[in-house]
């Protein structure tokens, strides 16, 4: 992985608020940086070092690393931020870390820039420290659209035992943006520390998010580093500044584990947003605003609120059409759900605001997530329901904060819509999503409903489980051929992936050569699916199979292992420990019934004892049983999970679920012909 710097790496505010009170004006602000380490120099140990004793598997460390935040006012008001940081690369795999990114932010009028680049890597070579500078040209920028340009650099001669070094110092116009720091990165650190000077007159709410601890984390009064030299409040006002120091030792790195969501969720990090702007003659401008003041700002918005009003321009039409069918209420929405689908080809960008404006997106039929959803709130609210917008920040976007609004915490909007007493919540951008169903994306707790009389969070959880039901009847035949019928029904969010898999299918031939990879020795043919495109039906599947592979047995043993679909083969849960919640988005229900006809010439041995395991707090389950009652053997196979989200602490009970339910299903059934 590319390197990114922790702070040019975009994260998410989470807050707990610090006042710093000072003032503006035409002011001086004096710094001093007295904590940096030296450039290029490295020691002994280091450089000859050929492994992290703390993790062994680490392809490089970072052995130190700095930043230092402050304000400049010599050329206007400017963020500062000096970075420093020294990594040892271990492997060939962490020579990537020699390839680094700074993605810089940019507007119509301003822009971040780097200035004072410096990078070098040392080599031992025959014993005598070998020092790499880099050169200018190995620099390059690039642009990176509308709100970003990329400033990239490769140090050369980077190698497994190699230590890289550089530092710059980002200058930014944007002093509302105080820089997130991370600790934590991919690779393990040494050590990182961050001091952060700011001026009173700024005051920011910060807040430490991760599980790791500070070892350091101090705040002082900086007295009289402001000098105001003019403006309406005269000369000689001195005022103070605050200096924040934060310090990270021994930092493991940050592994992203199967079912997670956004690694901001949980990465170790010190967050700044700022709240309020405080002038000398009393005044406060407040950045930092209220729930009401935000509704009324979205409410307002021509790329929201307003959108929300051109109902007749989207339905008008087709809601005579639809009135003439004279269905209920809750048909009249289908129709109009479906409707907004049919009319929208989503171009897979997020966004809680309209991309082109819902008429126009219309005619091109083409839009963003805000496009077609509000068109959906704005069709359904002109039709005489009760829909409103409610916004939410989805999995991979990280969590929104609930101490006060942060709009740009929120990258997704849905329509809420109230039908004869029941809430249903609807996406438009997924062609195979039925009415009330959303996509997994749309789980990450809690959201805001925009309502009429003011806004509320609301809970956002599946109203489906992602459910599969399958059953075989096979008979085996004295001379050892097997066949059978395999019957499949999908459910729920079962039901949308199987009808997005068989998309990418040209003919059925295709599917049942993917079919006999999934069924091994078992061929299948006369496949039969049904309700593809009655989306409110789960998906039906048929087909026959056969196996000889026991024909040419002779009277012997032979081996069979009775799961032939739904086998997990290796668990998701590698690690011994866990320090995040385990989240699956979906609840899980999976079942599996084998029976088989045995002939007379043919028997099975001991058959496999009953396991039946539970999660505690009904949490989940597995169940796999065997019984034979006369020439007929049955296996019910059940794995379900209950719950969406498991803590840290449950995580041993989870994957010791999954380990048991792998090496039951390794189990082979021992037939003997006579």
């Amino acid at each position: 992985m590319r390197q990114i710097p922790p702070i040019l790496s975009k994260s998410l505010p989470c807050f707990l608020l610090f006042l710093i009170f000072l003032a503006p004006g035409f002011y001086k602000i004096t710094h001093a940086q007295n904590f940096d380490f030296p450039f290029g120099e490295i020691s002994s140990f280091d450089l000859k070092s050929a492994v992290y004793d703390k993790d062994t598997s680490a392809v490089a460390l970072v052995l130190n690393e700095t930043g230092d935040a402050w304000m400049d006012t010599d050329n206007g008001y400017e963020l500062v931020v000096n970075y420093h940081v020294r990594i040892k690369i271990f492997k060939q795999a962490g020579v990537e870390k020699a390839n680094v990114v700074l993605p810089l932010r940019k507007s119509d009028k301003n822009k971040e820039r780097i200035i004072d680049l410096q990078a070098s890597s040392f080599n031992l070579v025959d014993g005598v420290m070998l020092e790499t500078k880099m050169n200018n040209k190995a620099i390059f920028e690039e642009d990176g659209g509308k709100f970003y340009d990329y400033k990239k650099f490769t140090i050369a001669n980077a190698k497994a035992g190699s230590i890289i070094e550089y530092k710059f110092s980002l200058r930014s116009p944007y002093i509302y943006n105080f820089y997130t720091w991370e600790f934590q990165s991919d690779i393990p650190k040494r050590k990182s520390e961050y001091w952060a000077t700011i001026p009173g007159n700024y005051i920011y709410n910060l807040s430490l998010r991760g599980s790791l601890k500070l070892s350091l984390n101090e705040n002082k009064i900086i007295q009289k580093c402001v000098v105001i030299s003019g403006g309406s409040y005269g000369t000689g006002i001195h005022a103070d500044c605050i200096r924040y120091k934060f310090a990270m030792e021994d930092i493991p790195a940050f592994v992203e584990e199967e079912y997670m969501t956004a690694k901001s969720n949980f990465l170790s990090a010190i967050y700044f947003e700022l709240s309020e702007v405080r002038y000398f003659d009393g005044r406060v401008d407040k950045v930092t605003k209220q729930w009401k003041d935000a509704d009324e700002e979205l409410k307002m918005d021509k790329k929201f609120g307003v959108q929300l009003k051109r109902g007749k321009d989207v339905i008008g039409e087709q809601l005579k059409t639809i009135a003439a069918l004279k269905l209920d209420s809750l048909g009249v929405a289908n129709k109009i759900y479906d409707y907004v689908k049919e009319s929208y080809q989503w171009n897979e960008v997020y966004g809680i605001y309209s991309e082109f404006g819902v008429k126009e997106a219309l005619v091109t039929k083409r839009g963003n997530v805000g496009d077609i959803n509000l068109t959906l709130i704005a069709a359904l609210k002109y039709a005489g329901f009760t829909a409103e917008p409610l916004i939410l920040s989805t999995r991979r976007n990280g969590l929104p904060t609930d101490i006060y609004p942060v709009i740009s915490d929120f990258n997704y909007v849905i329509a809420k819509v109230k039908i004869g007493g029941k809430v249903y919540l609807l996406d438009a951008t997924d062609d195979f999503m039925p009415f009330g169903m959303l996509p997994e994306r749309c789980f990450n707790g809690k959201g805001r409903v925009l309502a009429e009389k003011g806004s509320y969070w609301y809970e956002i959880k599946p109203t489906e489980k992602a459910r599969i039901v399958n059953m075989c009847n096979m008979k085996i035949a004295e001379d050892g051929k097997i066949t059978g019928i395999m019957q499949r029904s999908f459910f729920g969010y079962r039901a949308v992936s199987k009808r997005k898999e068989l998309l990418r299918f040209s003919d059925t031939a295709e599917y049942e050569n993917a079919l006999s990879d999934e069924f091994g020795s078992f061929k299948p043919s006369d496949i039969k699916i049904e309700h593809v495109n009655e989306l409110n039906k789960p998906v039906a599947e048929s087909f026959a199979i056969e196996a000889d592979e026991f024909v040419s047995a002779q009277p012997a043993n032979f081996l069979f292992n009775p799961f032939l679909t739904g086998k997990l083969e290796k668990n998701p849960f590698k690690s011994e420990t866990r320090l995040y919640p385990v989240d699956f988005g979906v609840p899980i229900d999976e079942m599996y019934i084998l029976k088989i006809e045995l002939p007379e010439n043919i028997t099975v041995s001991t058959l496999p004892e009953k396991v039946a395991l539970g999660l505690p707090e009904a949490g989940g389950r597995f169940i796999c049983d065997f019984k034979q009652e006369g020439s007929t053997l049955t296996l019910t196979n059940m794995f379900s999970i209950s719950r969406t989200v498991y803590s840290a602490e449950e995580y041993h009970y989870l994957r010791e679920l999954f380990n048991r339910m792998i090496q039951t299903q390794q189990i082979d059934l021992v037939f003997t012909k006579k």
